[in-house]
């Protein structure tokens, strides 16, 4: 169907041409004097008739042109044709307009040759700059959209239903079910299949530390789902584009405005560079953990000696550290202290104390 439809384009052309430069022909052969041969009829006749043939020998190759053409459109997505095809359209009429300027210059192989070439050039560079740049291009028109949102952002506002995606580490660490029971978190609890994948291959792993890791995540999650309080969505969404799950959660926020939870050092970095807001367990933890004032009396329980002379080691439930001076002898007891000063660290908190005097 589609070698007889080129063969009747071949007809429909070849009848145009002859009508068009046969008559010219006729007269650089000394045959227009002929009026058997030089009339319209016979001319669209003989040039329908010389395309016809030529058909014949070049219509396979112009099926296979289309058949390859049709693919390659088929391939390529709607959004990059549509915008490919606009921006074509626009590089097509910024070539009419520079074909004025060029009639101007007083040589007649340029006004005749350089038109043609700036269609072809600007038509081109356009339907590439519109398909490759599509998404730019819809950021530039989403400036208006953009500038409102910043002005309402100006007021602060909270806004309860927004998604939450946790990451691998904060199921496995497991603090985030008991913060979801205490209703701090609002929104949904927003678990992606290649994070659920992760898991699983983290608790289908020979390694048993790696294993019983897994595992203590899969129960977390079950947990969550348990918990009438929290609202657990678990997506089928992917970025078949993109290999690294880290790199998957952000692209995950950045589409719906989430917050990601972790408490993965790397990826709560990852995340400011592409300024997506984290929620993160450990900073979380910090800024709940006691707080203790010089000059303050605690009582604790010394465990351990301390790095330098005479100096004993003791911890709050939380977990702070508590440097206990000229405590060494008092290892296994139980002693009131004085702070003497708080230390904070990037590994976390540090309180300096010395026994109480008697």
């Amino acid at each position: 169907m589609l070698k007889r439809t080129i063969q009747i384009a071949f007809l429909l052309i070849g009848g145009a041409l002859g009508f068009i430069f046969l008559p010219d022909l006729y007269k650089l052969m000394n045959l227009s004097t002929n009026p058997w041969l030089n009339n319209p009829y016979v001319s669209v006749l003989l040039g329908a008739l010389m395309l016809f043939i030529l058909s014949f020998a070049f219509s396979d190759y112009f099926v296979k042109l289309i058949s390859w053409l049709e693919d390659t459109l088929i391939k390529v997505p709607v959004a990059d044709l549509l915008f490919g095809t606009l921006c074509l359209i626009i590089g097509l009429v910024i070539a009419f307009l520079l074909s004025f300027a060029v009639e101007s210059i007083p040589i007649l192989f340029v006004q005749q040759v350089a038109p043609i070439m700036l269609s072809i050039v600007l038509g081109y560079l356009g339907f590439r700059v519109g398909s490759t740049k599509r998404d730019e291009i819809l950021q530039i028109f989403a400036l208006k959209n953009q500038n409102a949102q910043k002005k309402a952002a100006a007021e602060p506002e909270i806004n309860p239903g927004r998604r939450k995606v946790l990451d691998t580490s904060v199921i496995i660490d497991g603090r985030i079910a008991d913060i979801a029971e205490t209703g701090f978190l609002e929104g949904a609890l927003v678990v992606p299949q290649f994070v659920l994948t992760e898991l699983q291959h983290i608790a289908d792993s020979s390694d048993t530390l790696k294993r019983t890791r897994g595992r203590r995540g899969l129960d977390i999650l079950k947990r969550l789902q348990d918990d009438k309080t929290s609202n657990v969505v678990i997506t089928d969404e992917d970025f078949e584009d993109v290999a690294e799950v880290d790199l998957k959660l952000v692209r995950y926020a950045k589409k719906y405005s989430a917050q990601v939870v972790t408490n993965d050092f790397n990826l709560n970095k990852v995340c400011d560079l592409h300024q997506v807001d984290v929620l993160n367990i450990n900073d979380l933890a910090n800024a709940v953990k006691p707080v203790v004032i010089p000059g303050e009396n605690m009582q604790v329980v010394v465990i351990k000696d301390g790095k330098e002379h005479n100096q004993g080691v003791a911890y709050l439930d939380d977990g702070t550290m508590i440097v206990v001076e000229e405590g060494r002898s008092y290892i296994g007891q139980a002693i009131m202290v004085t702070v003497t000063s708080v230390l904070q660290t990037s590994a976390g908190r540090m309180i300096f104390a010395k026994p109480v005097e008697e």
